[in-house]
């Protein structure tokens, strides 16, 4: 599910922002805390056993807490250019008033990540004539994401990686064998084969990070105008992409004349 949001509905809050669902010693995935479309509420907040830093208590409804500083949290986070460069995120996009679209991709080796990737290729001229800004982020290292840029073709001014998954785990993205192979929402694979079938034209497996911890990790899909969050979503699963045409509604409408 996906909920599109609204400033009023943002809660203050000096946390980091979802409770991640990341666990390095663990391959199963915990309790969902996926997004609602219901109202975004404000969270309980605690500390951690152990720690001092604050994580969202999980509520009794389904709503996560989404900050209002999020983009600023997610800004002095270190990724990396195709080309190995290193480059903050805050650095991807004017953070006064551009719009940006930031897909999060499994990782470089995943085939149904190598389909969208060709459907934000092939999205990418109407977005650059919104004047909105492309990022698609995968897990694993410079080299591989240039595997994928090569081969599938994808733009490389457009493309990010993030090896030690850090933006992931800053929005909770899940990970998880049983989220990566026996969710449900994985099965919706099934219905785009053919779009499957071109995307993996001239696929490789090289592409998959040397960590195969990260096969495990899962994507999602967010909207962002200046550091304003407008829309957010997790993938449930392997291949559970973001409805595109979602995103074309909130940053490419031609205004109303």
């Amino acid at each position: 599910m996906a909920k599109m949001i609204s400033p009023r509905n943002l809660t203050s809050s000096t946390s980091l922002l979802f409770p991640s669902t990341h666990s390095p010693t663990s391959l199963h995935s915990p309790p969902s805390v996926g997004f609602s479309t219901k109202p975004i509420t404000r969270g309980r907040f605690a500390a951690e056993p152990g720690g001092t830093s604050l994580v969202a208590k999980a509520s009794s409804t389904p709503t996560p807490v989404v900050p209002d500083d999020i983009a600023d949290v997610l800004g002095e986070v270190s990724i990396f250019t195709a080309a190995g460069q290193p480059v903050k995120f805050q650095d991807l996009w004017d953070q006064k008033e551009g719009m940006a679209v930031v897909a999060l991709l499994r990782h470089f080796g995943c085939p149904c990540c190598w389909e969208l990737a060709a459907t934000l290729k092939e999205s990418k001229e109407k977005f650059d004539s919104a004047g909105v800004k492309l990022i698609a982020v995968g897990v694993g290292t410079p080299d591989k994401a240039q595997l994928l840029a090569e081969r599938l073709p994808f733009p490389l001014d457009s493309l990010y990686a993030d090896p030690d998954r850090k933006v992931y785990d800053i929005l909770g993205l899940y990970y998880g064998l049983r989220r990566t192979f026996l969710n449900p929402a994985s099965a919706k694979v099934f219905s785009r084969v053919d779009a499957l079938k071109k995307a993996m034209k001239n696929y490789t497996i090289k592409a998959t990070p040397d960590d195969r911890s990260s096969v495990l990790q899962q994507g999602g899909m967010f909207v962002f105008k200046g550091k304003q969050l407008l829309y957010a979503r997790k993938d449930e699963g392997s291949g559970d992409h973001a409805p595109l045409d979602d995103i074309f509604n909130i940053c490419c409408k031609v205004p109303a004349a």
